[in-house]
């Protein structure tokens, strides 16, 4: 075990992003290399949840107003 991981973790958690043993200095991340690695992947957009198109294809939102009663 080196210095840099914790007494209490057998190796700990690999680096997320090259899969090096992680650094406690760095935590999740083996560097700080990594670590900017990561924050450059989260502003650029690479991290991004994909958003799925609506029904809806007026563009408009849906009304949370209920619906009217029908007349019958």
């Amino acid at each position: 075990m080196s210095a840099d991981t914790p007494a209490g973790a057998p190796g700990g958690k690999p680096c997320p992003i090259c899969g090096k043993p992680m650094a406690t200095k760095y935590r999740p991340f083996c560097s700080a290399r990594c670590a900017d690695i990561d924050l450059n992947r989260w502003l650029t957009g690479v991290y991004a949840i994909p958003v799925t198109e609506n029904d809806d294809e007026d563009g408009e939102e849906p009304s949370l107003a209920p619906k009217p009663p029908r007349e019958g």
